[in-house]
């Protein structure tokens, strides 16, 4: 079995310089009397964007900084969000259950199911429990920016997963003044509503929205629906305290197609899986409620204490089976930091130390029959169990400066997992009650070769604990016969093994005569990965999630942004991601050096763009990836894509409104987005692949009131 925001100010020397060129400026030789004109000098603050790059700059490793209200192109999902992005595959299946996965992170999860290998924030705030990372709360048109931390760069966050750390940060009346409304529509009956009002008031700022979407889907199907709103209230109480509260809710549902085979999106992609249309599969979420405060308080220049707290509550009604399951989830999330910059011997030191707790307040499950099924009538009662854990991580981490060009950085975390696991009816005594310690450290460099380059590196060990309820579903401990309805249904859990892997990495990144560019390379070596196989399809779903053998997770990432031309009539850019992914088997018994089946060892991505003085652009765009495997035996592989698209708009100077048009796979090509893995297929064509949307036209429009 698969077995980073201080305010940015004018330095002194920038200052002197100012001040110096005052006393120099000849119209100080005028006698006394003669009035003096200076120009008027204008000094602001870097936006909250800049300041997340400058903060990228000191972390010894490679991340990404997505700002958002630059965005000019249909926002549906998280793939939208992190497109272009080099190190970061993100394919949505049609819904918003987008597949994200960074350097092999999570392989093992389909989309739609809740996410792993990468730890998610919303402001700052765990978003990701012990039970995996939700996603209907991701609502890209309620986002500033997104912030990655990839591998293990994340530590100062409490993220030890094997892929690092996002922090999606939420617009806020400092960034999002007035009143401001957007609408998206295209194909397949897709249609995104939006208003948003924010400002500020003395030492108040605050930002409200409402969205809601719909649309039918590219498979049969495939129709879903959400709507939710949002709030991000901010109270300056003094100079050294701040305080933000963030409220969030959003309902969402969509029909579950279903996976297919290679034949089937060669020649009919847009068909659902029998099995899914016969016990009309659907994931209802009937609310998510998230309630969160951040405060921060700056004791003085040198030392700051931040603190965060979350309520989130997100009910699931699973009907993607014969069987319904009814899920109370909730969790209760903290943070607490702080940080102090001081002396150490000589140099300047910065030190974090911090504490992150995920509790699961609630995890319980009720299971009952969707339809009659072995002379048990539709909502017979099957199980109930329970699936609690509790991840609390400590951290803490010191950057010094060696010299102008060289700063080193090393940390430490230290994770606690609780599990506590049981069938409770019917009743079993064989309760997982397991509590683990695990470690992390790290140590990495910074050095500013130039004022134009810069070369980083790390050597870390990350953690990853298994999910409670794949406990349970990665079981191979079932009710005999005699148990009525529960026959055949996993009894009692089993215990798993904590997912760790050592990491180097190393990269550089900089401004050049081609533009702005990164490279990075990475090397891991990970062990008891989690991994998933489907074991039985729909009807009768079974996905099972093991420790497998030791694996190798290595890549390459590259990311370029160059202007090819520039001049009285415009510019024209290009940006371009390249992922190079090797992740495989070390010596298995079984699979040998076999590749890891789900993502595409070469993936890449590139828009070239035309923007004109006056505000109109036009683009192309394009997006490919070679085959991937679909099995563990590496017996069968999904097909490469290659897909083009173009995009034109105009954004108003006054930026008071815009307006644009894409359209997406215009060759209409036939492609699987996603795989969910099998674990030997023998060469035969089963269905476990999504396909990718076809040829579609999107179009929105948004306007700015002051």
């Amino acid at each position: 079995m698969p077995s980073y925001r201080s305010l940015h100010r004018p330095t002194l020397s920038l200052l002197a310089l100012a001040v110096a060129a005052t006393l120099t400026h000849p119209a100080l030789a005028a006698p006394a009397d003669a009035p003096t004109t200076l120009d008027a000098v204008k000094v602001t603050a870097a936006s909250d964007v800049e300041q997340a790059r400058a903060a990228l700059k000191r972390v010894p490793g490679a991340g990404n900084v997505v700002d958002l209200s630059r965005a000019n192109g249909r926002l549906a999902s998280s793939a939208d969000v992190l497109a272009y992005q080099p190190g970061i595959s993100a394919q949505s299946p049609g819904n918003e259950g987008t597949k994200v996965s960074i350097r092999g992170s999570g392989i093992n999860r389909g989309p739609g199911a809740h996410a792993s290998g990468i730890s998610v924030s919303l402001d700052g705030l765990p978003l990701t429990g012990p039970g995996g990372t939700p996603y209907e709360l991701l609502e890209p048109l309620w986002l500033s920016r997104a912030e990655v931390l990839r591998g293990a760069n994340g530590i100062e966050r409490g993220a030890l997963a094997l892929g690092g750390a996002i922090n999606y940060v939420s617009r806020s009346g400092r960034d999002s003044a007035g009143l401001e409304v957007q609408y998206e529509a295209g194909s397949r009956g897709y249609q995104k509503r939006s208003v948003g009002y924010g400002g500020v008031s003395g030492d108040l700022d605050y930002y409200l929205a409402y969205t809601d979407s719909e649309y039918d889907g590219y498979q049969y199907h495939s129709a879903g629906d959400g709507k939710g709103a949002m709030a991000n209230l901010g109270w300056q109480i003094t100079p050294q305290l701040e305080t933000r509260f963030f409220v969030r809710y959003r309902e969402t549902n969509h029909e579950t197609p279903g996976r297919l085979t290679r034949e089937q999106i060669r020649h009919d992609p847009r068909a659902a899986n029998p099995a899914n249309l016969a016990i009309d599969a659907r994931r209802p979420q009937p609310g998510s409620t998230w309630l969160g405060n951040m405060t921060t308080w700056q004791i003085d220049a040198d030392s700051s204490l931040q603190a965060g707290l979350v309520y989130h509550k997100y009910p699931m009604d699973l009907n993607e089976s014969l069987y319904r399951q009814q899920l109370d989830y909730s969790n209760l999330n903290a943070t607490l930091d702080y940080r102090r910059r001081r002396a150490l011997f000589g140099h300047d030191s910065v030190t974090t130390v911090g504490l992150r707790v995920t509790h699961d307040l609630d995890a319980d499950v009720r299971e009952t029959l969707r339809y009659a099924n072995n002379g048990y009538a539709a909502g017979t009662h099957t199980r109930d169990f329970s699936h609690h854990g509790t991840d609390t991580t400590v951290h803490a981490s010191n950057e010094l400066s060696l010299n102008d060009r060289l700063r080193l950085q090393t940390g430490l975390a230290l994770i606690n997992t609780r599990r506590d696991v049981q069938v409770t009816w019917p009743y079993t005594p064989e309760r997982l009650h397991d509590s683990q310690w695990d470690y992390a450290p790290r140590v990495g460099f910074t050095w500013q070769q130039t004022p134009a380059t810069q070369w980083f590196g790390n050597l870390s060990r990350s953690v990853e604990p298994a999910h409670p309820w794949s406990m349970i579903w990665g079981s191979n401990l079932y009710f005999p016969a005699g148990n009525g309805a529960s026959t055949g249904r996993q009894r009692a859990p089993v215990e798993l093994d904590n997912q760790t892997a050592t990491t180097l990495e190393l990269g550089a990144r900089g401004d050049s005569s081609l533009g702005h560019w990164e490279l990075t390379g990475y090397y891991a070596h990970v062990r008891h990965e989690l991994l998933t196989v489907e074991v039985l399809p729909v009807p009768n779903l079974f996905l099972a999630e093991n420790n497998a053998s030791p694996t190798v997770h290595r890549g390459i990432e590259a990311g370029l942004d160059s202007t090819l031309w520039e001049g009285p009539g415009g510019r024209l850019g290009l940006r371009q991601a390249y992922t190079f992914n090797d992740f495989r088997y070390r010596d298995d018994v079984r699979f040998g050096s076999n590749r890891l089946p789900g993502l595409p060892r070469h993936a890449y991505q590139a828009e070239l763009r035309y923007d004109h003085p006056t505000g109109w652009y036009a683009a192309v765009n394009t997006d490919a990836a070679s085959k991937m495997a679909v099995d563990y035996a590496n017996s069968f592989w999904a097909d490469s894509r290659a897909v083009f698209g173009t995009r034109v708009g105009f954004d108003a100077p006054s930026g008071r409104w815009q307006l644009w048009a894409e359209m997406r796979n215009i060759g209409d090509r036939h492609y699987a987005a996603t795989v969910t893995p099998g674990y030997d297929d023998a060469g035969r064509d089963v269905a476990r692949s999504t396909p990718g949307e076809g040829r579609s036209v999107y179009a929105g429009v948004r306007w700015r009131f002051d």
